[in-house]
């Protein structure tokens, strides 16, 4: 197949190793022209991935046009908070797209302001073409080295070119899995990502492993109820894009979240850990989105609040512990 990955961060510059190494035809094209032309010249992503090769079959591309006349299957790898950016510049060079069959999202957070997920910006932007999102507990070094892992491709029904595309992802490195229930896909990578910041304050302060397994397990009843509340099927949460990517990221030393909520339980300040970074810390504004989104539709969410408290009001995590554990007891659910 032929593969445009829009977004050059680690994450599509991983995939884009992946699939060249499965033989298909792949571009990868960066937002900056600086960038396109570094990764053209010295054939690895220093600044998000460096140490790993990229193949020489690996097109480096950067005017949109030209790539979307020949992509067969676009995936977006840009921060959740620049999706719609770049679909709306996507959106500008589709008249060429005449083989484009499907649009798949890499992103994990919730838009500000309008709380839509990943899939719904796309389907906003880019009204009729087919989309779908690419989720689960992978770390991009791993799958670019070609460690096993697995994910589940979402989209809103299960056709000949969803099965085609499941096919052409997977591999013996990596196992794709499809799902119909798209909401609890992307409720699930962008919740896990709140979370992972608030397991990383749990190490941070020094709390102990009793008190991360308590903390991750409270956490995923909270993204069954506050995915349910929105839509989602409850088991999708018991799967690789719930409590797979949960685990994954909250005790992964690579995750970007639980290494700032790490850095804040050792008593950073929240604003100077964001100054001048080259990574997106998606768990940050899904965060605030997700606190607006549940607190309008009166979902009880109490982790994820006391999370936005730390991150937004200043409340330190050490007062944060202590309310939590000091909240009215309760029969388990």
């Amino acid at each position: 197949m032929n593969f445009a990955i829009i977004g050059a961060g680690a994450w599509g510059t991983a995939f884009s190793i992946h699939l060249s190494r499965l033989g298909h035809t792949v571009t990868l094209v960066p937002r900056r022209f600086e960038q396109a032309l570094a990764l053209a010249s010295s054939r690895e992503n220093a600044d998000y991935l460096p140490g790993i090769p990229l193949p020489p079959s690996l097109q480096i591309g950067h005017e949109l046009a030209p790539v979307l006349m020949e992509a067969e299957i676009m995936l977006l790898a840009c921060p959740s908070q620049a999706l719609r950016a770049t679909c709306e510049r996507i959106a500008g060079n589709l008249a060429s797209a005449t083989r484009l069959a499907l649009v798949i999202s890499l992103s994990k957070g919730l838009e500000l302001g309008t709380h839509l997920r990943p899939v719904e910006i796309i389907e906003a932007v880019l009204p009729g073409r087919a989309a779908a999102t690419l989720t689960g507990p992978t770390n991009a070094a791993e799958v670019a080295r070609g460690l096993p892992s697995a994910m589940v491709l979402a989209a809103a029904r299960i056709d000949e070119t969803t099965t085609s595309v499941q096919a052409a992802l997977s591999a013996p490195s990596l196992r794709v899995y499809t799902s119909t229930d798209v909401a609890g896909a992307e409720f699930g990578g962008c919740l896990k990502n709140i979370y992972a910041i608030t397991a990383g304050c749990c190490d941070g302060l020094r709390l102990g492993d009793n008190a991360r397994a308590a903390l991750l397990t409270r956490a995923l009843a909270e993204m069954l109820r506050v995915g349910q509340a929105l839509g989602a099927r409850p088991e999708t949460f018991y799967g690789l894009s719930g409590f797979g990517d949960l685990v994954a990221t909250c005790h992964g030393n690579w995750s970007r979240n639980r290494q700032f909520g790490f850095q804040i339980g050792e008593g950073r300040a929240v604003a100077k850990l964001l100054e001048g970074r080259k990574t997106v810390v998606e768990g940050y504004k899904t965060t605030a989105s997700f606190a607006e989104l549940c607190a309008e539709r009166k979902i009880d969410a109490p982790i994820l609040r006391e999370t936005y408290a730390v991150l937004y009001e200043g409340k330190s995590p050490a007062k944060t512990l202590a309310d939590l554990m000091g909240r009215e007891l309760k029969r388990e659910s």
